[in-house]
C-alpha cells in the first residue's frame, strides 16, 4: 500500500475451517482408541455451534500479532460488527474460566482413574494416561489457557481501543453500549473518532458530554470515500498520532 504501511483482510472463513481442522487432529489423536465417534458428524455440528467464528477470529489475531507484531510500530485491526467484536474481546476472560474448569474436571478423571487402577491394576477399560504430564487432554487444556492468558493481556494490557462512530443518535447510543460493555471486560477504550463529520463542524454537543472524559478525533466527510493511497493520505490523523505518543 505505502512506504511502511501494509494492509491484510483475515478471511474468517480460512480461519474457521483451520481451526476445525486442527480440532479434528486433535480429537483423533486423544480418542483413537474409540474411532467409533462419529467424527465428521461432530464436526459438522462444531462449524455452526456458538463460539466457532469467535474463536477462529482470535486465533487469527494471535497468528498476526505473533508473526508481524515485531516488524511493524503499530497494528491495527478493524474490528467486525459491534455484537462479533464484542463476543471475541471476551472470548479470553471468559474462555480463561471455562477452561480452569475443564482442567480441574480433568484432573478428578485422572485421580480417580489413579484410585481405579490401584483397586485393579490390570483393568482394560481404564484407557488412557492417569496423571497429568502424561496426559494429553490436560496437556492441551493448560496450552490452550497459556494462549488465552496472552489474548487476555494484548487485549487489556497492550491494546489501544478507539470507537469510530458517526455523527447520528444511533451511532452515539451504540458507542456508549460499547464503552459500557469493554468496561464490564475490564477493557479500556482510549478514545473516540467521530467518523464521516461535516468539514468544520463542532463536535456535538450530546457525544462532548458523555465522553467528555475522552479525547474526541474527527475524520470529515470526504465525498465519494477514501480512495487508494492518495486518500488516505489526506486523512489527518495528526492528532491522534500526538495523544499515541504522549499514551
Amino acid at each position: 500500500m505505502g512506504a511502511g504501511l501494509d494492509g491484510i483482510e483475515v478471511d474468517v472463513a480460512a480461519w474457521v475451517a483451520r481451526y476445525l481442522d486442527e480440532s479434528r487432529r486433535e480429537i483423533k489423536a486423544n480418542y483413537a482408541y474409540n474411532m467409533s465417534l462419529n467424527l465428521e458428524s461432530f464436526l459438522d455440528i462444531l462449524k455452526y455451534a456458538p463460539g466457532t467464528e469467535e474463536y477462529a477470529v482470535l486465533w487469527a489475531i494471535e497468528h498476526i500479532h505473533q508473526t508481524y507484531a515485531g516488524s511493524y510500530d503499530t497494528i491495527v485491526f478493524d474490528t467486525p460488527p459491534t455484537a462479533l467484536a464484542l463476543r471475541f474481546l471476551a472470548m479470553p476472560s471468559l474462555s480463561i474460566l471455562w477452561m480452569q474448569a475443564l482442567a480441574k474436571l480433568r484432573g478428578q478423571i485422572l485421580a480417580k482413574r489413579q484410585t481405579l487402577l490401584r483397586v485393579n491394576p490390570s483393568a482394560t477399560v481404564l484407557k488412557g494416561a492417569t496423571d497429568k504430564k502424561e496426559d494429553r487432554v490436560y496437556g492441551k487444556l493448560t496450552s490452550i489457557q497459556k494462549r488465552l492468558h496472552s489474548l487476555h493481556d494484548l487485549f487489556t494490557r497492550e491494546s489501544y481501543l478507539t470507537v469510530v462512530m458517526n455523527p447520528d443518535e444511533l451511532s452515539l447510543a451504540e458507542s456508549l453500549r460499547i464503552r459500557e460493555e469493554l468496561d464490564r471486560l475490564g477493557l479500556r477504550l482510549r478514545s473516540v473518532c467521530l467518523n464521516k463529520a461535516l468539514p468544520a463542524a463542532a463536535i456535538p454537543d450530546a457525544l462532548s458530554e458523555r465522553f467528555r472524559d475522552f479525547p474526541i478525533f474527527i475524520s470529515d466527510l470526504r465525498q465519494g470515500g477514501i480512495q487508494g493511497q492518495e486518500g488516505l493520505a489526506q486523512v489527518d490523523v495528526s492528532g491522534l498520532v500526538r495523544h499515541l505518543s504522549q499514551s
